[in-house]
């Protein structure tokens, strides 16, 4: 093809052009600290109450509901962590699922070494919270519903209004991880009863190091990061001013296009997944056929490790991850594929692309043929394989 195929945008997007000429400014002429009295800083003052505006907008909340933070997992970890320490005289008990970010999990792990207790719910094959179970797992003492919106690997969409709801009804306040939905699809906090979401700016061709925390007004949340009054004394450092105009860019440019893009990336995935699915023997779909994010799509092959069709890819100009955490070391197959009931096998094979709206039917044709390719001659060297076929001939 000539040029790099990117396929991993569940992991990063690029900064769009609009959005860099946004931030520049604030880089260099217009580089005063927002929270100084003299004209020239109210000036970034506003800048940074007009990127506030669009997300509100965006989320269908108040503006002074919106807290901006250094990423989604600091806001995920605000979230949890001043949940339980400003509730912790109703009660110690969190709920959330076996599928979630690590900066929930580990969150979680974190204050269960502190005295709470956390339930992790089991999801189905597809990899949805099955909703009788969550309200079977309340207790007088659960305090918080920390469940994502769409997972990051699998791409399934959680039924987030009936877990709002369910929540309401007990008193129990609802977080969810939106870092992969928000900016894929429509949030509206008030209709899905959310109590806090987090959001990173980097996932939908914003800046890196730079987030949000919804906050629904009322709540007695402290602090997560002491020193100044920034964020209405909320969280303490001074603004990342140029971040925060870039969200605010990336978030406007992304609602403006959604419901185009939601079209044409669905259009792709199903293009790409149908030809996947029925010219690559042996290979499974992870995740909800339909009830998915736009742009995702993660599968299984079997008889081959998912790094080395990774790196292989990569010779071929293609960048997408795998389903398998061995790229970071470890030998252990992701979590998210364990707990949909795949055996550690096949979760090894996993392979997860997450398309644009800059990606063509035209790249997921060459994607498929070197996806052909390359499993075949993987599977070409795996004794597992060659014993299966054996036996399929006999």
């Amino acid at each position: 093809m000539g040029k790099m195929i990117y396929l991993d945008n569940a992991a990063t997007t690029p900064a769009k052009p609009e959005v860099v000429e946004a931030m520049l400014p604030y880089f260099t002429e217009n580089f005063g600290n927002p929270s100084s009295v003299y004209e020239f800083a109210a000036k970034n003052k506003a800048a940074v109450t007009h990127a506030r505006e669009t997300i509100a907008q965006a989320l269908g909340t108040n503006t002074a509901d919106v807290y901006f933070t250094a990423g989604g997992s600091e806001a995920d970890n605000w979230a949890i962590k001043a949940t339980a320490e400003a509730y912790r005289e109703k009660g110690n008990h969190i709920i959330t699922s076996k599928i979630e970010h690590h900066a929930v999990l580990h969150t979680c792990e974190y204050l269960e070494k502190r005295g709470y207790e956390v339930t992790y719910l089991d999801v189905d094959e597809n990899g949805c919270v099955k909703l009788e179970e969550l309200k079977k797992a309340i207790r007088p003492t659960t305090i918080l519903i920390t469940i994502m919106f769409a997972n990051n690997e699998i791409g399934t969409i959680q039924p987030i209004a009936e877990i709002g709801k369910i929540a309401k009804e007990h008193g129990i306040l609802f977080h969810t991880d939106a870092v992969q939905a928000f900016g894929q699809l429509a949030i509206n906090v008030e209709e899905l009863n959310i109590d806090m979401l987090s959001a990173s700016g980097h996932k939908l061709n914003g800046p890196k190091g730079i987030g949000f925390l919804y906050i629904r007004k009322g709540l007695k949340l402290r602090s997560f990061v002491h020193g100044g009054a920034q964020e209405r004394h909320r969280r303490a450092g001074t603004e990342n001013v140029p971040g925060i105009v870039g969200f605010g860019k990336a978030v406007e440019l992304a609602m403006a296009s959604l419901e185009e893009r939601q079209k044409k990336e669905t259009e792709t995935r199903n293009y790409l997944i149908e030809r996947v699915l029925k010219e690559v023997p042996y290979t499974r779909l992870n995740g909800d056929r339909t009830n998915r994010l736009p742009n995702n799509a993660n599968f299984s092959f079997q008889f081959i490790e998912g790094e080395s069709l990774l790196i292989m890819l990569d010779m071929e100009g293609i960048c997408g991850s795998s389903g398998s955490a061995c790229t970071s070391g470890s030998l252990d197959p992701s979590h998210v594929l364990l707990a949909i009931g795949l055996p550690h096998e096949i979760a090894h094979g996993s392979l997860r692309l997450t398309l644009s709206e800059t990606n063509t039917i035209e790249e997921m044709d060459y994607v498929v043929e070197k996806i052909k390719e390359i499993v075949n001659k993987l599977r070409s060297m795996s004794p597992l394989y060659e014993d299966f076929i054996k036996k399929q001939e006999q």
